[in-house]
């Protein structure tokens, strides 16, 4: 039985969209008969998070490995966990493990047609241990397929750089998140431009609310916050928030700033009942108090009308709006609205047809 083929699903930077490429692909090429394994070298859970044992799987496997009904047997092990402690036991001297020999037993593992590998978050990570991306690369004579946050043009300097150090492991790019404004111009310019200097760009991704959204229930988690308020047959967890309010402002001023944004959560003090009524008014999923735990009858009685869900909170605003802006700053995969989102944009966006040529990865067969 020949080997199943590795690749490598890197990035110059975290938070660029990989774990949700590696569904989207899964996702994708299973429905094309195709038998996809998954793996993640460098586990970047905390021990706090997990116990401590052989068998302990990192966060993210076990998410992909549910969301996407894989078996055991298309799994690849973790090998390390990059927390403090790994680090300091390496450095120290202490761990002397030849981590490459580790990465070998992946060839041993036959199982599936393809085995997409998660990369580290840069591609420095994991150097210390023999295991950043160029690396992992070599060891496995593996392609690297680099997915990409857009930014802006800028980001071919970042490809060009990427492709300069991987050479002919570089089998493409993936680059998500392009702002509406700027699609058209990354189709007719970037698009050409990185295909002329001989790297193949699989997609091209426009940004997408929902994949930057969070839900109400994450929110919960990260404030420690109460429900005050919670609608009859409303999923906590369905609920997602996309924009981020606060509510310091006369009533007046405070409507027309509200109508401009949707499916936001709004911040304001449990006193201002005025700018509860005012965000209630506009598509607002979310309201959250500061200050004392209290809300008033009638706001109680519109929000639960309405299905918007009222929290409370014991922190300032600052502190309040950081942890919230910090979680629309990252793609948290584990919602399924997100997961058939993403799905979705590759089937519509993903070149597979050449990706599989590039692959050198036969096609099935369909009835």
């Amino acid at each position: 039985m020949p080997q199943a083929k590795h690749l490598l699903i890197g990035s110059t930077r975290s938070g660029s969209g990989k774990s949700a490429t590696i569904l989207g692909l899964t996702y994708n090429l299973q429905a094309k008969g195709y038998k996809i394994g998954y793996g993640k070298p460098i586990g970047t859970f905390t021990t706090k998070e997990l116990p401590e044992s052989a068998e302990r799987t990192e966060a993210d496997v076990e998410f992909i490995k549910q969301a996407l009904n894989l078996p055991h047997s298309l799994l690849r092990p973790t090998l390390l966990n990059l927390d403090r402690a790994a680090l300091q036991r390496r450095l120290s001297g202490e761990d002397k493990a030849d981590y490459s020999n580790k990465l070998e037993e992946y060839k041993k593992l036959i199982e599936g047609d393809l085995v997409l590998l998660e990369a580290p978050a840069n591609t420095a990570e994991g150097a210390i241990f023999g295991l950043s991306l160029e690396e992992m690369a070599d060891q496995l004579d593996a392609p690297i397929l680099l997915v990409m946050r857009f930014g802006s043009l800028l980001v071919v300097d970042h490809i060009l750089m990427a492709k300069r150090r991987f050479g002919d492991h570089l089998l493409g790019v993936v680059i998500n998140d392009i702002p509406d404004k700027q699609f058209e111009t990354a189709i007719e310019i970037l698009h050409p431009y990185l295909e002329n200097q001989g790297i193949p760009v699989f997609a091209l991704m426009p940004e997408n609310r929902t994949l930057r959204s969070v839900s109400v229930s994450e929110i919960i988690e990260q404030l420690g916050a109460n429900v005050l308020c919670r609608p009859e047959n409303i999923d906590l967890g369905k609920v997602m928030v996309e924009e981020l309010k606060i509510g310091a402002m006369d009533v007046n001023s405070a409507q027309s700033y509200f109508r401009k944004s949707y499916n936001k959560a709004v911040i304001t003090g449990s006193s201002r009942i005025d700018l509860q009524f005012a965000a209630l008014e506009t598509s607002t999923n979310c309201l959250i108090l500061t200050g004392r735990p209290f809300i008033s009858d009638d706001v109680a009685h519109k929000a639960m009308e309405l299905g918007v869900p009222i929290l409370s909170v014991n922190k300032d605003t600052l502190s309040t709006v950081s942890i919230i802006e910090s979680c629309l700053g990252q793609v948290r995969l584990h919602e399924g609205v997100k997961v058939n989102s993403i799905c979705d944009m590759m089937a519509k966006y993903f070149n597979f047809e050449r990706f599989l040529k590039l692959m050198h990865i036969k096609a099935l067969v369909t009835a």
